[in-house]
């Protein structure tokens, strides 16, 4: 454990974002989890707001820095190709 002032506080801070980083990771989860059952159900309307509230999140994600912009542009890609080839059958 951590002996000055200064450690107690990083160490302090770092349980926090590792809290706030935990539950945006649970809600990315869950959104693109959503996103994949509505496709695999074959409901095309379903599917493409879901992925507007997936990217959305993604990009929240992004710019808290939980996520690598590049992670998150990955993801948006699949599950945007998922949605468009259920929109083509």
């Amino acid at each position: 454990m951590a002996n000055h002032a200064s450690a107690l506080k990083r160490h302090r801070q770092s349980e926090r974002r590792q809290a706030r980083n935990a539950s945006v990771k649970s809600a990315i989860k869950s959104t693109v989890r959503k996103v994949r059952e509505a496709v695999e159900a074959g409901k095309p309307e379903d599917a493409n707001t879901l992925l507007k509230s997936a990217m959305s999140t993604l990009d929240g994600a992004v710019s808290k820095g939980v996520l690598h912009r590049n992670n998150a542009s990955r993801k948006v890609a699949r599950l945007t190709s998922q949605v468009n080839a259920l929109k083509a059958k």
